[in-house]
Protein backbone atom coordinates (compact mmCIF):
# COMPACT_ATOMS: atom_id res chain seq x y z
CA UNK A 1 0.00 0.00 0.00
CA UNK A 2 1.25 3.18 -1.08
CA UNK A 3 1.66 5.66 1.97
CA UNK A 4 0.10 9.60 1.37
CA UNK A 5 2.12 12.66 1.97
CA UNK A 6 1.61 16.66 1.83
CA UNK A 7 3.95 18.93 2.33
CA UNK A 8 2.17 22.26 3.03
CA UNK A 9 3.97 25.69 2.14
CA UNK A 10 3.50 27.53 5.63
CA UNK A 11 5.86 30.75 5.27
CA UNK A 12 7.09 32.07 1.91
CA UNK A 13 9.79 34.56 2.05
CA UNK A 14 8.45 36.21 5.31
CA UNK A 15 10.44 38.09 7.05
CA UNK A 16 10.10 38.55 11.55
CA UNK A 17 11.45 40.89 13.35
CA UNK A 18 9.68 39.98 16.45
CA UNK A 19 8.54 36.82 17.96
CA UNK A 20 5.62 34.92 15.71
CA UNK A 21 4.34 31.52 15.21
CA UNK A 22 2.55 30.00 11.85
CA UNK A 23 -0.91 29.30 10.80
CA UNK A 24 -2.27 26.24 12.53
CA UNK A 25 -2.45 23.04 10.06
CA UNK A 26 -4.96 20.08 10.73
CA UNK A 27 -2.61 16.64 10.60
CA UNK A 28 -4.69 14.08 12.35
CA UNK A 29 -4.58 11.81 9.70
CA UNK A 30 -0.43 11.68 9.55
CA UNK A 31 1.97 9.63 11.82
CA UNK A 32 5.07 11.35 10.63
CA UNK A 33 5.64 14.86 10.81
CA UNK A 34 9.00 17.15 9.97
CA UNK A 35 9.63 20.93 9.94
CA UNK A 36 11.56 22.14 7.64
CA UNK A 37 12.97 25.97 7.55
CA UNK A 38 15.10 27.45 5.28
CA UNK A 39 16.69 30.87 6.79
CA UNK A 40 17.39 32.70 3.68
CA UNK A 41 18.39 36.02 5.57
CA UNK A 42 19.46 36.20 9.28
CA UNK A 43 20.37 39.70 11.16
CA UNK A 44 23.86 39.62 12.80
CA UNK A 45 23.62 38.42 16.36
CA UNK A 46 20.42 36.99 15.68
CA UNK A 47 19.61 33.53 16.47
CA UNK A 48 15.94 32.07 15.65
CA UNK A 49 14.75 29.30 17.94
CA UNK A 50 11.93 27.69 17.02
CA UNK A 51 8.93 25.39 18.86
CA UNK A 52 6.69 22.71 17.57
CA UNK A 53 3.66 23.37 19.38
CA UNK A 54 0.73 21.08 19.82
CA UNK A 55 -3.11 21.81 19.85
CA UNK A 56 -6.48 19.93 20.54
CA UNK A 57 -8.81 21.89 18.65
CA UNK A 58 -6.62 24.82 16.60
CA UNK A 59 -7.52 27.37 18.78
CA UNK A 60 -5.41 26.68 22.09
CA UNK A 61 -1.62 25.95 22.41
CA UNK A 62 1.25 24.22 24.41
CA UNK A 63 4.67 23.35 23.29
CA UNK A 64 5.04 19.32 21.88
CA UNK A 65 7.92 18.79 24.22
CA UNK A 66 10.95 18.23 21.54
CA UNK A 67 13.76 20.53 21.85
CA UNK A 68 13.60 23.32 20.30
CA UNK A 69 15.89 24.20 17.25
CA UNK A 70 17.91 27.64 17.41
CA UNK A 71 19.44 28.43 13.93
CA UNK A 72 22.10 31.50 13.65
CA UNK A 73 23.14 31.17 9.81
CA UNK A 74 21.17 30.61 6.71
CA UNK A 75 20.56 27.52 5.54
CA UNK A 76 18.12 24.56 5.36
CA UNK A 77 17.19 23.04 9.15
CA UNK A 78 14.89 20.33 9.89
CA UNK A 79 12.07 19.03 13.02
CA UNK A 80 11.23 15.88 13.30
CA UNK A 81 7.95 14.70 15.54
CA UNK A 82 5.70 11.94 16.44
CA UNK A 83 3.44 11.49 18.64
CA UNK A 84 1.78 14.31 17.98
CA UNK A 85 -1.98 16.04 18.28
CA UNK A 86 -4.27 16.62 15.56
CA UNK A 87 -2.98 20.34 15.10
CA UNK A 88 0.76 21.57 14.85
CA UNK A 89 2.05 25.34 14.10
CA UNK A 90 5.76 26.16 14.48
CA UNK A 91 6.48 29.24 17.56
CA UNK A 92 9.22 31.56 16.41
CA UNK A 93 11.48 33.36 18.97
CA UNK A 94 14.01 36.02 18.47
CA UNK A 95 16.95 36.12 20.84
CA UNK A 96 19.58 38.68 20.76
CA UNK A 97 17.15 41.23 19.19
CA UNK A 98 17.05 43.86 17.31
CA UNK A 99 17.30 41.73 14.34
CA UNK A 100 15.06 40.14 11.12
CA UNK A 101 14.99 37.08 9.79
CA UNK A 102 13.55 36.10 6.54
CA UNK A 103 12.66 32.48 6.07
CA UNK A 104 10.43 29.53 3.85
CA UNK A 105 8.46 26.82 6.42
CA UNK A 106 7.47 24.20 5.36
CA UNK A 107 5.44 21.05 7.03
CA UNK A 108 5.96 17.72 5.60
CA UNK A 109 3.67 15.11 6.47
CA UNK A 110 3.05 11.24 5.74
CA UNK A 111 0.73 9.05 7.03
Amino acid sequence: MLKRSFTAVLEKNSTFCADFATEPYEVGWATEARWFVNVLEVGESVTLRLTAQVSPDGLYWCDEGSPPMEIDRRGLASMPLANFGPWLRLKGQLLDQPGCVRVLIYLALKE
